[in-house]
């Protein structure tokens, strides 16, 4: 029985937060990898030194956004309780050796503890982080004066009848460097959710934008892709990902073109093998493989896509006969244990799915995959397969992403929003290589500003409307035709938050384009090359 509880630590990653059990078990999970790590790092350092003031030179702490935060208290605790140093000592020490990255720009995603469970769980912890924020509201006072709203919104400690502890102003605080993960997301952190921290501490924040391993998002999971590039410029690419530039004058080689397109070809017969004896679905090996593969998230809008599956679904039923582009739309990804809308999403894809793949007049003209159990393993083959890559994101709210660079590296073309590191993307493979549509994070600012409302777009656009309808009168549900109310009311009742109505006609219409796109082979094989030879500033 003992040996049960011990072991429930590691049971379940990520338990459902929003009950208490689940709460207190991830707390208890955070702390037991802090705790760990820390003890590793310590008896390292010990080996070779006994001056704990040689730690910073000696060892860098990232935390990799606010999980891990806890750091801060716990390496306090052992330099004053264990190592019985003084508390100016032992924070100087602790600022130096640490550092936060932040991954997010949605404030509800930053954790916090309330202080009844720390009070339960980490009562020492609880105690070194209530004088950490004690003497840090004496520097805010002192150099920012008594603004006690500003006070407020600085404390690491909330105020209210059940007080939290803010993860991320812990990991501020206790930091020497503060990072975002693209250059937009770093400039939005400055402006928005951390502004007051930098009219106090301008020169802790910085940016470092995401990269990629080539060793792993090439030269592993696509070995025909890095072979035929090394075949044309050696192997120095594989450690100086810049080398790929190299590639670029076979962008137009007929040879070279052919050989690149023979191979994603590979990449999509072995996907569709997979797909077909995990889910017994044929995939047209010949349609355009449209692949979006991220956490399902409301801002990163799969609903969007599905949506689009749909207009293309009624687009063939209304005309059979037309000259449409045949099309795969594969899903992958999780949704967090306790995020009720994002299960539907995953519920509405497969019911979409079901009725599409289902129908005879479709046949190989339309697919919609929704792919189980998504994992990295699954992400090395689904991303050289991929020839259209979705990064459609509500402006403003994706750090940075970096499937979008794996499938970039892998001659996929983006469909994107101007958000995360797709703005660095663009820069890097050039306006005329990538997709870009929709609301700009300015636009989406002034549009929310002005008073947005989502029924206006969707009784102007004959085709969103149509979808929504379908959805809403449970064409995709028959068996309970209620069932997907919550999804519609929320785009219609409740405002649609990530403006999919607003972005949906710039969507299809570059949707439109790229389908015509994808019938010059030529072209669009081009222009995947010089995705492929531009990534070099993405490696990691």
């Amino acid at each position: 029985r003992e040996t049960e509880l011990h072991e429930n630590i590691s049971r379940v990653l990520y338990p459902n937060d929003k009950v208490f059990v689940g709460q207190e078990l991830r707390l208890k999970q955070e702390y037991f990898l802090v705790s760990a790590t820390l003890q590793d790092i310590i008896r390292r350092f010990r080996k070779e030194h006994s001056n704990w003031e040689l730690l910073p030179e000696k060892v860098a702490i990232q935390c990799n956004d606010t999980h891990p935060n806890l750091a801060v208290p716990e390496l306090m605790r052992i330099l004053l309780d264990e190592e019985g140093l003084d508390w100016d000592t032992a924070w100087q020490i602790t600022e130096k050796t640490i550092n936060y990255t932040n991954h997010t720009l949605m404030p509800e995603a930053l954790e916090r503890w309330p202080v009844a469970l720390m009070r339960h769980l980490l009562p020492r912890h609880l105690q070194i982080i209530y004088e950490i924020n004690n003497r840090f509201l004496n520097k805010v006072r002192a150099e920012l004066g008594e603004d006690i709203n500003l006070i407020r919104r600085m404390s690491i400690i909330s105020e209210g009848s059940q007080p939290d502890v803010r993860m991320a102003s812990l990991g501020i605080v206790g930091s020497s460097k503060i990072n975002g993960v693209s250059a937009l997301h770093s400039e939005l952190l400055k402006k928005t959710l951390f502004k007051d921290y930098v009219d106090l501490w301008p020169h802790k924040f910085t940016n470092k934008t995401n990269g990629i391993t080539p060793r792993r998002w090439l030269k592993q999971c696509n070995p025909q892709l890095a072979d035929l590039i090394s075949s044309k410029i050696g192997e120095n690419w594989i450690t100086h990902l810049d080398e790929l530039r190299k590639i670029e004058k076979f962008s137009t080689d007929k040879k070279f073109q052919d050989a690149f397109r023979a191979i994603k070809l590979d990449n999509k017969k072995r996907l569709a093998t997979y797909v077909k004896k995990k889910m017994n679905i044929d995939l047209n090996e010949n349609s355009m493989f449209d692949v979006q593969i991220k956490r399902i998230h409301e801002y990163k809008r799969q609903l969007m896509n599905a949506l689009h599956a749909v207009v293309l679904y009624n687009r063939i039923k209304d005309n059979p006969k037309a000259d449409i582009q045949a099309r795969t739309i594969l899903f992958g990804g999780k949704a967090a244990p306790g995020y009720y809308m994002a299960k539907m999403h995953i519920k509405l894809i497969n019911s979409i799915a079901e009725k599409v793949n289902n129908d005879p007049q479709v046949g190989n003209k339309l697919k919609v995959v929704y792919l189980p159990n998504y994992s990295v393993s699954l992400a090395e083959k689904m991303i050289p397969a991929a020839e259209l890559s979705e990064q459609i994101s509500t402006a403003g709210m994706e750090a940075s992403g970096t499937g979008n660079m794996k499938f970039a590296l892998n001659g996929a073309l983006t469909i994107g929003t101007l958000d995360g590191a797709n703005v660095e993307m663009k820069e890097q493979i050039g306006d005329e290589n990538i997709f870009i549509f929709g609301l700009k994070v300015e636009d989406v600012e002034k549009l929310r500003s002005e008073g947005y409302s989502s029924y206006e777009y969707y009784s102007k656009h004959a085709e969103l409307k149509r979808a929504i309808d379908q959805i809403r009168d449970g064409f995709f549900s028959p068996e309970q035709a209620d069932l997907f109310h919550p999804i519609t009311n929320a785009l219609l009742n409740d405002n649609d938050y990530y403006l999919i109505c607003a972005d949906f006609e710039a969507y299809v219409n570059m949707q439109d384009s790229l389908s015509e796109l994808y019938k010059n082979q030529e072209k669009w094989n081009e222009i995947a090359i010089m995705n492929t030879a531009r990534m070099g500033f993405f490696s990691s």
